[in-house]
């Protein structure tokens, strides 16, 4: 396996026959892209989950996932603004510890966290496909729907995606746009008499867990909902100035997304009784039949479907990219860095990440373990993230950035470790998922750390003078 120095000399090497990227975001196409990327799956999907494990108070757990959240960007901040680089919390990892497995753990947990949450959203997909255009599709029909979309996913990423700052902004706008919907009828609901305020102080536990450990559990959920903010460091490169204009646009862009979730989560148990929105897996599109029931649901349908497709095609594609880059890397097996000759997409990396989603799709399935998923492995890297601040503070850099206060990644790291636990009532099936899919990565590293120690030890015995081997003597 490639050595750290030797992956530090590498990369060296590449920026010095690279051009840099192209700077072309400034603060407005930068929010556009954080909410965008906020924005999706967690909220269309799992409202109702949420509703399940607290009742009324729905809007509880996803102010509390912000709070969380909020913490995390503030140490996310302060690593963005001091290394403006592109490889997020891999690269902040590799400069806080040194430590290349410890490097390798968090940037696969990021792929897979990627693979979880495009599976999510493939079967969120299905749902709304299903409903949306009242075709009554179960258990084995949603599992085909959502594996034929993921199917479909693949075969456009392998094509290639020309994605654009322009097509974010159109993205961003209609997933915007249906939740804004979900608010206005919510309003418009309750000027005509039609839904119940008083709801949303109502607290209805799953079990007798009280309120405390309800909430958390149901946190757990709703962080998922709020994942998508740390993927904006990756675009640090291609930003004006990004140590100046990050720390105003991505908190603008975290508390605009905060606002419209906990409006939305209101809006839904107004006029939705919270056993109804946990049934199912379209609770926004019961929000919309109860608060305007001439409103066209194959319309809200398919804005659902799109913003769900869009984050499922944008995880895959960052999952397939790390694969690749790992791959080149060395701590991935070669095979998985191979690109097409004629697409110029990694085909094997997409190959292997389409696998696994479709095998969590088949066999896991629910919306709920494959969300959580996500959020229990994007938490676990949040936690080092936040650690990575306080153990970076002694590196000193040659222009101003972002300090955060010490007490917020103490916080952070704190809160977000705790809510890894299993004290918080997350489901078994969540530890199993994130188990099997980092184990997968782990004997993936393994097999290519003794490949390429046997190939350094080749190529050593065979660069030995003649003379100087071990052996008998003619």
């Amino acid at each position: 396996m490639m050595s750290d120095q030797a992956a530090i000399g590498r990369a060296a090497g590449q920026s010095e026959l690279e051009p840099s990227l192209h700077r072309v975001m400034g603060p407005g196409l930068l929010l556009l892209f954080i909410v965008g990327d906020i924005l999706g799956t967690g909220i269309y999907a799992l409202t109702g989950q949420v509703a399940k494990q607290v009742g009324g108070v729905v809007w509880l757990p996803f102010l509390v996932a912000f709070g969380v959240a909020l913490i995390t960007a503030f140490s996310y901040l302060e690593l963005v603004t001091k290394y403006p680089k592109a490889a997020g919390a891999a690269l902040y990892t590799h400069k806080a510890f040194g430590i290349h497995f410890v490097t390798f753990l968090v940037a696969f947990a990021v792929m897979c966290s990627g693979i979880t949450s495009a599976s999510t959203a493939s079967r969120a997909f299905a749902a709304n496909f299903s409903s949306g255009f009242s075709l009554g599709l179960e258990g084995t029909g949603i599992t085909l729907v959502g594996l034929l979309f993921m199917a479909l996913v693949a075969i456009i990423n392998f094509r290639g995606v020309g994605e654009s700052v322009k097509a974010n902004v159109v993205l961003t706008c209609i997933e915007l746009t249906g939740l804004l919907i979900i608010v206005a009828i919510g309003l418009w609901a309750l000027g005509a008499g039609r839904g119940d305020i008083s709801r949303v102080l109502v607290f209805e536990p799953a079990g007798d867990r009280g309120v405390f450990w309800s909430v958390i559990a149901a946190t757990t959920l709703a962080f998922f909902a709020m994942v998508g903010f740390e993927d904006s460091v990756n675009m640090a490169e291609e930003c004006k100035d990004p140590s100046r204009i990050f720390p105003k646009v991505l908190l603008t862009g975290l508390v605009s997304t905060g606002l419209i979730y906990v409006l939305v989560s209101i809006a839904a148990i107004t006029l939705v009784p919270a056993a109804e929105l946990a049934e199912g897996e379209t609770p926004l599109l019961k929000v919309v039949s109860a608060g305007a029931p001439g409103f066209p649901l194959g319309i809200f349908g398919a804005i659902t479907m799109f913003a769900v497709a869009n984050s499922a095609l944008i995880n895959m594609l960052m999952a397939s990219r790390l694969v690749y880059g790992m791959s080149r890397e060395g701590v991935l097996p070669s095979v998985l860095g191979r690109v097409h000759h004629s697409r110029r997409t990694p085909y094997v990396a997409i190959a292997f990440t389409s696998v696994l989603a479709i095998g969590l799709i088949t066999f896991v399935g629910a919306v709920p373990a494959l969300g959580g998923t996500t959020a229990l492995l994007l938490l676990g890297v949040f936690a080092i993230v936040n650690i990575a601040v306080l153990a970076l503070r002694g590196d000193r850099v040659d222009h101003e950035h972002f300090r955060t206060p010490t007490i917020l990644p103490i916080l952070g790291a704190v809160s977000c470790a705790f809510l890894v636990g299993p004290w918080t009532g997350r489901a078994a099936i969540q530890y199993t998922i994130a188990g099997i899919l980092l184990g997968i990565g782990v004997v993936l590293w393994l097999a290519t750390t003794i490949v390429m120690r046997s190939q350094a030890r080749r190529l050593s015995e065979s660069e030995q003078p003649q003379g100087t081997r071990s052996g008998p003597v003619n």
